[in-house]
C-alpha cells in the first residue's frame, strides 16, 4: 500500500466558498447540455456536497449514492463496494468530488455504463474516465477538501 505523502509533493487547499462555486460552474456546463436528468447518484462521500449544489442548480430532486471506499488521508488501499445501485445509469447523472488514478471511477462505470459521469475536479490518470469536470490539478497534487481541514497557520513555501 503506497503512503500518500510518497505520492503528493502539493497540498491545494479548497474552501467552501470555492467548492460552491466550481460546483455551480459543473452545473453551469451540465445545464448546457439540455439533457433531462433522471437524477443524481453521488459517489460518497466525496460527491455529496457537490450533488447537492449541482441537484438545486439542475432541479433534481431524486438524488441515490454508490457509496465506495478506496483510500483515507494516509493510504490508497483495496477498493471496496459498500451500497451500489440498479440500472445501467440510463438517464442518471453521476457526480463525484474529484478523479485521482481511476480507480473509483472504474468501477462505478462498471456499475452504471450507461450513465454521464462529471466531477468537479480532475487528475490526469483518471481524467479519461470522466465525462465532464470544471478544474484539472496536475497528479501530485493532493487537494485537501474543506470538511477534511480547519485553518491553522502553515510555512511560506519559501521559508522552509
Amino acid at each position: 500500500m503506497e503512503k500518500n505523502e510518497d505520492r503528493y509533493r502539493r497540498n491545494y487547499p479548497i474552501s467552501w466558498e470555492q467548492l460552491h462555486r466550481d460546483s455551480k460552474a459543473l452545473s453551469w456546463r451540465l445545464h448546457d447540455m439540455n439533457q433531462v436528468w433522471r437524477g443524481i447518484v453521488a459517489v460518497t462521500r466525496g460527491g455529496l456536497v457537490p450533488a447537492a449544489v449541482i441537484a438545486r442548480e439542475l432541479g433534481i430532486h431524486h438524488i441515490d449514492t454508490v457509496c465506495i471506499t478506496s483510500y483515507n488521508w494516509q493510504n490508497q488501499g483495496e477498493t471496496k463496494i459498500l451500497k451500489a445501485v440498479e440500472g445501467s445509469g440510463r438517464d442518471l447523472l453521476i457526480i463525484d468530488d474529484l478523479v485521482d488514478t481511476g480507480s473509483t471511477a472504474k468501477i462505478v462505470r462498471k456499475i452504471l455504463p450507461e450513465a454521464y459521469f462529471a466531477t468537479v475536479y480532475a487528475k490526469p490518470a483518471g481524467k479519461p474516465l470522466v465525462d465532464a469536470y470544471v478544474t484539472e490539478v496536475s497528479q501530485d497534487t493532493w487537494i485537501l477538501f474543506p470538511w477534511d481541514s480547519e485553518s491553522q497557520f502553515v510555512e511560506p513555501i519559501a521559508g522552509k
